[in-house]
């Protein structure tokens, strides 16, 4: 089955320069202060719930052209999202005097100007497209950007249970699904997943848990194993960032065994008790790890883990980095169209995972929902068509988006039952 067509929108290479400074009085590209200037980018007029705002620091210059090549915001769409697209819809940037604050409503900070730059999202569907590419006069204010737009498509998988039931996974494109997974979650011992309290004579902890991934032939094309115990912290009831528990995610290798591909790290969040931090990173074996996500998920009410790599090999741990606006990204040839008649270990591409899989991840690279407390996960995920050339690479991370959503039940608190499936 083919990949579900996505547009990304990246707003980047912002810089001010105001036409009263001719003759700066500071030497090299940038002022050597902070930039007391910022900017809030929305997208307007797209007919359905906006994707949010988004604040970005707008550096000072003197040169012609900004640097470094930086992106501010991101926005993106499926293919039914685009067909809902209003006649008019635009990028709106509000530049503002004053220091960046966290929250999209400014009190203090001065309005210098607005800019709003068209977009015809229906020209990005098979093609790159540049809406802005320069400088801008609003009020007085020469305000650099770019304004970018990119087919990115997307393999899209659906868990057909909760990863503690062993279910189905199912790639998924609009109304059409078909089977291309298996999963199987085991305990590698036999101590229970789960105890009620802490006393000075036992130390509660969950641990053993797995959960390998094969392909329609029943062959194990990839696995997530708990390598370290999920326990609280001492005196308490939750699992601390210092000391987390952790995932192993592994592949098959061509000879029979089994090469570590990334880890997972996870912790309860001492400064919000319903938020679930984690930390992944790839795992090369001539290299050190590389960390190509960190942030948290509301255990209350779910969210998205996300790794979005928007600078090569730099790891990015805030949804913002640096990007190569005058290139652009492109699937690479060889993605896989159909994953029902999946390579086997050893026989792609796939299994000589090296540098270049492990490290050279850009832009998009997946996501995976994880629903809220009460709630049936049936994770979702979506894995960029570049990073998947055979079926282990998929299935690597249908097995890290299963590691995400057990984390968050690892991470209860200790004084919180776990469900029966996760209690042997």
């Amino acid at each position: 089955m083919d990949p579900c067509p996505f547009v990304r929108i990246l707003v980047g290479n912002l810089a001010i320069k105001s036409p009263a400074s001719s003759k700066p009085s500071f030497s090299g590209k940038v002022h050597p202060s902070s930039s007391p200037c910022f900017c809030e980018i929305k997208l307007k007029g797209v007919g359905f719930d906006s994707p949010g705002c988004h604040v970005a620091t707008v550096p000072l210059i003197s040169e012609t052209q900004p640097q470094p090549h930086s992106i501010a915001a991101c926005f993106d769409f499926t293919k039914a999202q685009i067909l809902k697209v209003s006649k008019n819809p635009r990028i709106k940037i509000y530049l503002y005097k004053g220091r960046k604050t966290p929250s999209c409503a400014f009190s203090s900070a001065k309005l210098l100007g607005k800019i709003s730059v068209p977009l015809d999202l229906t020209l990005a569907d098979s093609r790159p497209c540049m809406f802005h590419n320069g400088w801008v006069n609003s009020s007085g204010q020469l305000l650099h950007l770019t304004v970018r737009a990119e087919p990115d498509p997307r393999f899209v998988f659906r868990f057909d249970g909760e990863p503690e039931c062993s279910p189905q996974v199912f790639q998924v494109r609009g109304d059409v699904k078909q089977p291309v997974f298996t999963c199987k979650f085991s305990f590698r011992d036999r101590n229970p997943g789960q105890f009620p309290s802490v006393n000075a004579n036992h130390v509660a902890e969950r641990k053993g848990w797995s959960i390998t991934v094969h392909d329609l032939s029943g062959s194990p094309v990839a696995a997530a194993s708990m390598v370290t115990p999920f326990v609280p912290s001492p005196g308490s009831q939750r699992v601390s960032r210092s000391n987390p528990g952790a995932w192993l995610i592994i592949r098959p290798d061509g000879d029979g065994t089994w090469k570590p591909w990334g880890r997972l790290e996870a912790w309860r969040e001492h400064s919000n008790s319903n938020a679930v931090g984690y930390r992944f990173e790839v795992l090369p074996a001539t290299a050190d790890p590389v960390v190509l996500a960190e942030s948290s998920i509301s255990s209350q009410h779910g969210g998205k883990f996300t790794i979005d790599v928007t600078s090569g090999v730099t790891p990015v741990n805030t949804p913002h980095g640096s990007w190569d606006f005058g290139s652009g990204s492109r699937p690479r040839s060889g993605c896989l169209s159909n994953f029902g008649s999946g390579s086997r270990p050893g026989s792609g591409s796939g299994s000589d995972f090296g540098l270049e899989q492990q490290l050279l991840y850009k832009g998009f690279v997946m996501s995976a929902t994880v629903d809220g407390k009460r709630k049936c996960s049936k994770p979702e995920v979506e894995v960029g068509v570049k990073h998947v050339t055979c079926t282990e690479d998929a299935a690597a991370f249908v097995a890290l988006a299963a590691a995400v959503d057990l984390s968050m039940d690892a991470c209860k608190l200790f004084s919180q039952k776990l469900r029966k499936e996760l209690r042997q």
